[in-house]
Formats: structure tokens, C-alpha cells, sequence
């Protein structure tokens, strides 16, 4: 084949992932599920809480065919796309498509710091807001809240009492549950669940309070 002639051969979409693995999901409405994670590399935020820190970097090169036949061999078909920030990655929207188009019911764990308007209709998006306790307040795209729908989630991990008030405060000048169901986490080891549980009753807050399944289980166990 000429040099000129293998210019014009399509170049496979591919992107850096850490992980891919079976596990149960561990939070939202799924939570339970047996589900495929894929887990890309990279993200811009530091949240100080944040338990995957280790995907900040490394990983390696699998082109979409490679990710689908990975995917493929679980034999489930809840797929979590993952990080990280997987929206980071520009090749990452098509692949949502892509899986969506295999059959696959797909979801997205994001920051909220990228713009969800154009991903797959297809594709549950589970927004995890920045509150103040997390140092990264400041990345919230807050115009990704327009384009949540009833079966998309948002997500908010209190660290302090500070932020359950001002969680309480964006629930309810944004109108979120009447969007989508709305989850407030506990963040590990700094927010007891009981406590968190109290607060949201004493408040009559519409909100559906989460533990984090998979650290019940398997502690902080990567690949889990």
C-alpha cells in the first residue's frame, strides 16, 4: 500500500482508560446493580475528598472496538462510564454513543464541570455537584442543570454542616427535584450518614440520602 493511499484510512477512535470491571453499583437509583465500569484517565478537578485519585494519571490506549469487546465479556448490560472525569476526554461522547448503539443501558459519572447538553439522549447522566467543602465549588457549569431530564440524577457529597446548608439552599432555588432525583452522600469519613440523615429529616428535604455500597463491601478497594 502507498504512503498516500494509508492516509486515507479511517483513524480508530480510542481513549485512556484505568479500569475496566464488574462490580455492584454502589450508589443512585442502580445501586446494587451488577454493572461494567469504565473507568478514564484524567481529571482537572481536586476535589479533597476524592477516592480516585490514583486515575488521575497512567492508564492505557484501547481503541472503541478494544473497549466494547472488554465490556462485552461480563455478560451484563448496565454499563457506568467513569473517572476520573470522563468527559475530559473529547473521544468520550461518541463512545457513550457507541455502547448505546450496542445495546447497553449506559450511564455517565460526571463532575458537572463540562457541558452534558449534547451527549446521547440515550445515556443516564449522574451530575455530582461541587459543594463548597470540596474545594472545587468554582467548576460547576451551572447551565448543565437546563438540560437535566427526570431520569438523569444529581449528586452532592456534604463534607461539613456548611455544606448541607448550602446544598439545601441550591435544591431549593434551582427547583432540582422537579427535574430529576436528587442524592445527598456522606462524605467518607468526614460526614457520619446518621448525621446527614438527621439533617435532611429534621429539614422535610425532598432528597433521597446514599451510602456509598461498594466502600460498605470492599472498603476502598480499586477495581471495585
Amino acid at each position: 500500500m502507498s504512503a498516500t493511499a494509508s492516509l486515507n484510512l479511517p483513524v480508530a477512535l480510542r481513549l485512556k482508560i484505568t479500569e475496566v470491571f464488574l462490580s455492584l453499583q454502589g450508589e443512585a437509583a442502580t445501586a446494587g446493580l451488577p454493572t461494567v465500569f469504565l473507568r478514564l484517565t484524567g481529571c482537572p478537578l481536586r476535589c479533597q475528598y476524592c477516592d480516585t485519585a490514583y486515575a488521575f494519571h497512567g492508564g492505557h490506549w484501547l481503541d472503541f472496538e478494544q473497549i466494547v469487546t472488554e465490556i462485552d465479556r461480563f455478560g451484563v448490560t448496565h454499563v457506568c462510564v467513569t473517572g476520573g472525569e470522563p468527559l475530559a476526554q473529547k473521544n468520550c461522547r461518541p463512545l457513550l454513543e457507541r455502547l448505546c448503539d450496542e445495546g447497553y443501558e449506559v450511564s455517565i459519572e460526571t463532575s458537572g464541570a463540562f457541558d452534558i447538553s449534547k451527549l446521547d439522549p440515550r445515556v443516564v447522566r449522574v451530575m455530582d455537584l461541587k459543594t463548597p467543602g470540596s474545594g472545587e465549588m468554582d467548576r460547576n457549569l451551572w447551565s448543565n442543570l437546563a438540560h437535566l431530564r427526570s431520569d438523569d440524577m444529581v449528586k452532592f457529597v456534604v463534607c461539613d454542616r456548611a455544606d448541607y446548608d448550602w446544598v439545601r439552599a441550591v435544591v431549593e432555588r434551582e427547583d432540582l427535584v422537579r427535574r430529576c432525583a436528587v442524592f445527598l452522600s456522606p462524605s467518607w469519613s468526614q460526614v457520619q450518614a446518621t448525621e446527614l440523615a438527621d439533617w435532611i429529616l429534621e429539614d422535610r428535604l425532598p432528597v433521597r440520602l446514599q451510602v456509598q455500597l461498594h466502600k460498605i463491601l470492599w472498603g476502598d478497594a480499586p477495581g471495585r
